[in-house]
């Protein structure tokens, strides 16, 4: 949260005065060592570019199978919307929420926003609600966890092997792709670079409209 030229660290609250770092800096919290900012010039470009590449991907990844199991002859195909499903008919009611959220939801949400906040920057379109939409953006990126759903597949196979046999489906490659171009977009996307493009969309914006 910025107060006039003064900005609150995320982690520990240190008011801190307004930085002009340059690409390959590493700004930290004195007090908490929390990584502020790490510029990256070109981070609307490769946003844009990343959350295309995983919105191509979000539907064979939540469809498409992720492992078949065959146990005593009967096969069955495992999905990630089917998982949530089977922990709902299971009476795990609240687990499949979290796991819907968490591993469906939020992702898809966050890939879709980085699209949308990104395509406008991008183009350099205005938008009233860039900044509403960057700040959900911000609020939904940390439950957002392909990597804990990634893990529970791992465990899950390794408990399987002994007794059944496994065959992984397309839905794999398209998950563990999504989760690398998931990675790629956290660790590129510049959130002082965005909020400063949309800030200086909105001055252009405002003066044209005074002509």
């Amino acid at each position: 949260m910025k107060i006039s030229n003064y900005f609150a660290c995320p982690e520990c609250d240190l008011l801190l005065q307004q930085h002009n770092a340059v690409e390959g800096d590493k700004v930290h919290c004195p007090r908490c060592n929390y990584l502020l900012h790490r510029p990256h010039a070109q981070s609307v470009k490769y946003t844009f570019i990343l959350s295309l590449t995983g919105l191509f991907l979000l539907l064979p990844a939540n469809l498409l199978p992720i492992v078949g199991v065959k146990i005593l002859g009967n096969a069955q195909d495992g999905t990630l919307l089917s998982g949530v499903f089977t922990l709902f008919n299971e009476g795990m009611w609240a687990v499949s929420i979290v796991v819907f959220l968490s591993s469906i939801l939020f992702p898809m949400l966050s890939i879709i926003l980085s699209l949308l906040i990104s395509g406008h920057l991008y183009f350099k379109r205005t938008n009233r609600h860039l900044s509403l939409w960057l700040r959900i953006l911000h609020h939904i990126e940390e439950w957002a966890m392909l990597e804990v759903y990634l893990l529970g597949i791992i465990v899950a196979c390794v408990k399987l092997a002994s007794m059944a046999e496994l065959k992984f489906g397309l839905g794999l490659i398209a998950f563990v792709l999504l989760l690398l171009v998931s990675l790629m977009l956290a660790s590129n996307f510049d959130g002082m670079l965005f909020w400063r493009e949309i800030e200086t969309l909105q001055k252009i914006k405002n003066k044209s409209l005074k002509f």
